[in-house]
């Protein structure tokens, strides 16, 4: 049987865009880094379009030592600022900003906001080495890559087209080249990908998988760095 899955992202308005302030990249960061927290969820996304709700979960469990939002605090979070069944990805970020997930006597909450260029890798190595990037993607073509690998953490996403329908919300949580980023995520760089190419990490349907710089460029529509990710209150 398929296994099924969700997406529920809205785009965030332009004038919000245009609006943000940029990230502005460091001088100098690390040849690789990457964010891999060592327990997963998929946070409903499977059955619920909370893809950007989802996405927030996954980035507090990138926060040292790591903060796992249980599925349950997902859901309650998710109904109670009513986007549980699609989200604009600003409007979360907003609301994560004034009240976030609460749980063992803490609210986890979003730091503030900027807008990332992720066309230009200086610029996008820069915030991710201070974070996870939440970004807006069209899936169609991350579905069929996640989908041939059983949703499971390892697989490659290459060869990818350009596609303006941002439907989805996930994850970049890392950069080096693929082996590099292979050798993180235990896997192995198929035949045909180059190893010696960079690549970044990305999270989404509750696995970490590797996109080359064209593709995700070809599927992304905005990027948003959270500073700090996390504020736990």
């Amino acid at each position: 049987m398929a296994i099924a899955v969700k997406r529920g992202a809205i785009p965030s308005p332009r004038h919000e865009l245009a609006a943000a302030m940029p990230h502005v990249a460091l001088a100098h960061v690390p040849d690789h880094h990457l964010f891999f927290p060592k327990k997963l969820s998929i946070w409903h996304n499977d059955v619920h379009g909370d893809c950007v709700t989802a996405e927030e979960a996954f980035a507090k469990a990138c926060h040292k030592p790591e903060i796992f939002i249980s599925d349950a605090e997902v859901e309650k979070w998710a109904k109670a600022h009513h986007v549980y069944e699609g989200a604009v990805l600003i409007d979360v970020l907003k609301a994560m900003q004034k009240e976030g997930f609460a749980q063992n006597d803490h609210s986890y909450d979003d730091g503030s906001h900027t807008t990332v260029d992720w066309t230009n890798p200086a610029v996008l190595k820069s915030a991710l080495y201070n974070g996870p990037v939440k970004i807006g993607v069209a899936a169609d073509q991350l579905e069929t890559t996640c989908r041939a690998h059983n949703f499971k953490t390892g697989w490659f996403a290459t060869g990818y087209k350009p596609d303006a329908n941002e439907d989805h919300c996930v994850s970049l949580c890392g950069y080096g080249t693929i082996t590099w980023l292979a050798h993180q995520l235990d896997t192995s760089v198929p035949a045909g990908i180059d190893g010696a190419q960079p690549g970044y990490a990305v999270f989404t349907w509750g696995s970490i998988g590797i996109i080359d710089p064209s593709s995700m460029v070809a599927i992304t529509h905005e990027a948003w760095l959270r500073t700090p990710t996390t504020v736990v209150v």
